[in-house]
């Protein structure tokens, strides 16, 4: 599968709110749009924003539904912390350590879009802890179920 994308379709309430906060934002290529959809290019992967009459109900947490990128240069994420700040992004949870002095050590944080999609963009301080690390058994915190 190496020569595989990665395909990713959310919910919207509104298409120009998404093209700004995807676009403008986050740096988001644009590919196609209709009234009812949006496609996106992220770090050239597809995500799609439909349009829908219903949102999903606003999550109270940061699980289970959230989407985003892992960063393999701890500057990369730096950069785009530092462009939704200035961007005026809404953060859901500001940048911040987690797991620290662990082998599952990681920069994270979360946004909320315009329709109540959460996007977590991280960073591995070790490399192995993004499909390794099994001896850990941890995913997540369980405290943050209910933020």
């Amino acid at each position: 599968m190496s020569r595989s994308l990665f395909h990713f379709a959310f919910p919207i309430h509104d298409v120009d709110a998404t093209l700004w906060f995807y676009v403008d934002g986050l740096g988001c290529t644009v590919g196609r749009r209709t009234k009812q959809a949006l496609t996106l290019g992220l770090a050239g992967h597809q995500l799609v924003a439909h349009v829908v009459p219903d949102l999903p109900s606003k999550q109270q947490g940061i699980y289970p539904r959230h989407f985003g990128l892992i960063f393999l240069s701890q500057e990369d994420w730096q950069v785009l912390a530092d462009r939704a700040k200035e961007k005026g992004l809404s953060f859901y949870q500001q940048p911040r350590v987690r797991f620290p002095g662990t082998r599952i050590e990681h920069r994270t944080f979360f946004l909320e879009d315009p329709s109540h999609n959460l996007l977590e963009f991280k960073h591995y301080t070790h490399e192995s802890a993004i499909f390794g690390e099994q001896d850990h058994g941890q995913v997540g915190d369980s405290s943050e179920y209910s933020e």
